[in-house]
Formats: structure tokens, C-alpha cells, sequence
């Protein structure tokens, strides 16, 4: 029998969490170089004209939604790790979280950049960060909205490690 703290080899489809056996595990970086890294995230809350224009007039019966969402998208992105069971726990040494007005939406854009000098990425991480902000901006929201819609979260660049840089083709 394999020793249980040495991963065995990756499933012949590539899932990297997932060994031979059908076993999830964590993969082992150990061996990885620190490299910079950084991952960017976007996503959007869509909502109607009169609850972005609460929003812009500072008349949000729960007070400062887009400072507090950003906030939570920055202190979700540092709990990646505890919420995914597979992410390793990572220095980040920076997180930004901008939240973005659209009256064309409409609603709010939410973008995310994470960034850290490791073994492994920050995708799940800035992921996580737009997430949390558009469920914040929600909750802080659905009083005066019942239509509001989370949608279009997604990485659309990264950079650092063996694959290099990525950026999703622009639409």
C-alpha cells in the first residue's frame, strides 16, 4: 500500500486534486519555485435603475454598500483556503477589490486583483473576493430589491508560475 502522505500519480484525465484512485488530496507544490504571481476576477450584480440610484445617493437603508462589499470581497479573498478544501493557504500581498456603478447594466461590476509571490496560484482566491462582494452587495441590497441577479464571475488574466500568462479573450 502507498504511504498515505506521498500523492500518487494524477488521474489519466489531468484532475490534479484527484489521484489514481479516485482519492481527492491536495496537490504537493513543494517542489514549485515562488514566482509572482497574480490573478484577476470579475463578476457583476445586476439590479434595477432605482436601487443603483439608492445606491449612488448614499440611501441604502443598510448604509455603505459599495465600501463595505469591497471590504468583504478583500477579507473573503484571505479565507480562500478555509472555504475551498483544496487550496493551500497562501501569503497574499495584495488584494484589491473595485466596485463599479453601470447604469447600462444595470448594476454593479465587481473586479478583483490578487496578488502573491509562491508555489501556486491566486485564481481561487480573487475569485472568492468578487464572489463575496457580490453576495455582500446583495445582502445589503435585497431589502429594496427582490430581483437582483449575480452573474458572469470568472478569471480573465494570470500571470506567474509554468503556465505563464492568460488572458480571456475580450468579448
Amino acid at each position: 500500500m502507498p504511504d498515505p502522505e506521498t500523492p500518487t500519480a494524477d488521474t489519466a484525465d489531468g484532475l490534479t486534486h484527484i489521484d489514481a484512485a479516485g482519492r481527492a488530496h491536495m496537490v504537493d507544490v513543494s517542489e514549485k519555485a515562488d514566482t509572482a504571481r497574480v490573478a484577476t476576477a470579475e463578476g457583476r450584480l445586476l439590479c434595477t435603475a432605482e436601487t443603483l440610484d439608492i445606491v449612488e445617493r448614499g440611501a441604502a437603508p443598510k448604509g455603505a454598500v459599495v465600501q463595505t462589499a469591497e471590504l468583504a470581497g478583500v477579507m473573503g479573498a484571505k479565507q480562500t483556503s478555509t472555504l475551498i478544501p483544496m487550496c493551500h493557504p497562501l501569503l497574499l500581498t495584495s488584494i484589491k477589490v473595485r466596485i463599479t456603478a453601470d447604469a447600462t447594466l444595470p448594476g454593479f461590476r465587481v473586479e478583483a486583483i490578487v496578488k502573491t509571490k509562491g508555489q501556486t496560484g491566486v485564481e481561487m482566491e480573487a475569485l472568492t473576493a468578487v464572489s463575496v462582494a457580490c453576495l455582500t452587495l446583495f445582502d445589503m441590497l435585497k431589502a429594496v430589491d427582490r430581483t437582483m441577479r449575480i452573474e458572469g464571475i470568472q478569471v480573465t488574466a494570470k500571470s506567474g508560475g509554468r503556465s505563464g500568462v492568460w488572458q480571456a479573450d475580450a468579448a
